[in-house]
């Protein structure tokens, strides 16, 4: 029997799964929170674009959660440590770590320990819109290449907006870090007991999705253009890395400190980090046809195609990238960049509710037939992640009246995910990205069918469910199965390892047809404020809104 360990790196807690590589089967799990900042990220009263996370809560949560994953399996019979061939790791990205010359994070030094631009920036992180906009502007110039493969628009949740913006704001910092490693690089590192940042192995799957990287164009942006933007950033290009790697090449082995603080071997292979949803898109069977989303806090979408055909330029797509998600297929991404924080926004802190308000708000939101609150909702309480690109676009709700309920709003903030879901299927498909199944995973997926039944209502597609409850941390395993020998290859790792659960949901032709109307008043909502049409036309969405509820309701 071999094992391996997929850690599962999210915005408010780390996961351990321990897994068995023939067949999947899950023996033990385990979550620990963050322990800094509210529910785990550091924030700013003065700026509600801010969130940081402190490097050192990874490291405390990654040994308090493997400990936990292995306690759990060893009750299992014929489960021990010194099974365990190989590690997976995952994490939230965009996110970049300023660290010193021996790979140490700024922030874990006495001198740094408070400066939030020392910390982490976390994915959602959207500092640098300024940044970003400049970053696109000059490449539209002068390397339209470099963000075609991105959707024609850099984003503030990325890596070289976000190292700009802490050149900007806080230069003491960015003079005192050597070096700038993504999350996702720097857990395997570490891990492996790398002591240079010019040792890390990086990943493709971030260097090329957020850092504009492309083995087209020889690796990173080239000087020049760094130059535009500003000198600094192009002189700190040479103290980063030179070559980014697929899934195939291991980011290193366990190192003797990491082996003796979590009990396992020494010496077994550690998995080059990716992204937590693409890993979990392979845990998800993912496959040319399949799209897969994973729904928690936001929703990042992931798709593969051949790399042996042509894939069109995707406006408003985080990333075309080769070897991403699986290698030998390019990876496309896009996603929403709030969805499970809409509904806590509007159940815990407007609501001042518990969580357990959310069950309430779900039970009555589902007695509801599709219009018959007369609401709408623009989902953007964090910015559009996809199509629009927009961190400074802010949510909206039309049609309430002195009998709008909570339930009501908390339904129409579900629809309104559900729409921005729609707008990436049908971005997708319009470039001639094969879509012919939809595969959900995360807690929300697992444990809301009104929320998975409206996706299915408003898309018109069939959506399955993950198998596993940690499909992140389950495909992270599955690539350490993967690099140890225990199969071939990752089509023989989906094969024996990952599963469907046997409910699916599958669109209501009634529902159906009020949502494509409903829908088309988003759109003008969406085309309008998100500034794709600059003479927007409002007048008939109050109206058309009041006509599908008086429809429905029989009046």
């Amino acid at each position: 029997m071999a094992y391996t360990l997929g850690i599962d790196f999210g915005t408010n807690s780390a996961r351990a799964l321990i897994v068995r590589c023939k067949d999947g089967a899950e023996l033990g799990s385990f979550v620990a929170n963050y322990k800094s900042g509210r529910q785990g990220v550091l924030l700013d009263p003065k700026d509600a674009h801010l969130a940081r996370q402190h490097p050192g809560d990874y490291l405390a949560a990654m040994k308090e959660c493997v400990s936990g994953a292995l306690a759990q399996a060893r009750r299992s019979r014929g489960f021990r440590p010194s099974l365990v061939v190989g590690i997976g790791v995952d994490t939230t990205g965009s996110s970049p770590i300023p660290v010193d010359r021996h790979n140490r994070p700024l922030a874990m030094s006495p001198k740094w320990r408070r400066n939030l631009a020392a910390q982490c920036w976390l994915w959602k992180d959207h500092t640098s819109w300024r940044e970003a906009a400049r970053i696109t502007e000059v490449a539209a110039r002068m390397r339209p290449e470099y963000i075609a493969k991105c959707g024609n628009r850099y984003s503030s949740e990325w890596f070289w907006s976000k190292i700009w913006h802490c050149l900007s704001v806080a230069p003491e910092v960015f003079e005192a870090a050597h070096s700038w490693v993504e999350l996702a690089d720097w857990i395997p590192a570490t891990l492996a007991g790398v002591s240079d940042p010019a040792l890390v192995k990086r990943g493709i799957c971030a260097a090329g999705h957020k850092a504009l990287y492309s083995d087209d164009w020889g690796g990173l942006p080239d000087k020049k253009f760094l130059s535009a933007l500003d000198p600094k950033l192009a002189a700190l290009r040479d103290r980063l890395y030179a070559r980014a790697h697929d899934a195939t090449v291991p980011a290193g082995a366990l190192g003797e400190t990491w082996s003796r603080l979590l009990g396992l071997p020494l010496g077994i292979p550690i998995a080059i980090g990716e992204f937590d949803v693409h890993y979990g898109a392979i845990a998800c069977g993912v496959r040319e046809g399949t799209l897969v989303k994973v729904i928690g806090t936001s929703t990042c979408d992931c798709a593969v195609v051949s790399m042996r055909k042509k894939v069109a330029d995707i406006p408003g797509i985080c990333g075309i990238v080769p070897g991403a998600i699986l290698p030998g297929y390019y990876g496309i991404e896009a996603g929403q960049s709030a969805v499970g924080d809409i509904f806590s926004w509007w159940t815990e802190t407007v609501c001042g509710g518990d969580k357990g308000l959310h069950a309430k708000l779900t039970a009555e939101a589902a007695r509801l037939e599709p219009g018959e609150s007369g609401l709408l909702a623009l989902d953007w309480h964090n910015g559009n992640r996809t199509v629009l690109v927009d961190p400074r676009l802010t949510g909206l709700l039309v049609g309430c009246t002195l009998h709008t309920t909570q339930a009501e709003i908390y339904r129409a903030l579900i629809e309104a995910t559900a729409f921005g879901a729609r707008m990436i299927v049908e971005r997708i498909r319009k470039f001639g990205v094969p879509l012919r199944r939809i595969v959900c995973a995360g807690g929300i997926a697992e444990k809301n069918p009104l929320l998975m039944q409206i996706y299915a209502d408003v898309t018109g597609c069939t959506l399955h469910v993950a198998g596993s409850n940690q499909a992140c941390a389950l495909g992270s395993a599955m690539s350490a199965a993967v690099l140890a020998g225990e199969h071939r290859d990752f089509g023989a790792a989906q094969r024996a390892m990952t599963r469907l659960r046997k409910v699916s949901y599958r669109p209501d032709a009634r529902r159906r047809r009020t949502y494509d109307q409903i829908y088309q008043q988003y759109r003008t909502l969406h085309d309008g404020f998100g500034g794709v049409r600059k003479s927007a036309d409002f007048s008939q969405v109050m109206k058309s809104l009041l006509e599908i509820r008086s429809r429905v309701r029989g009046d």
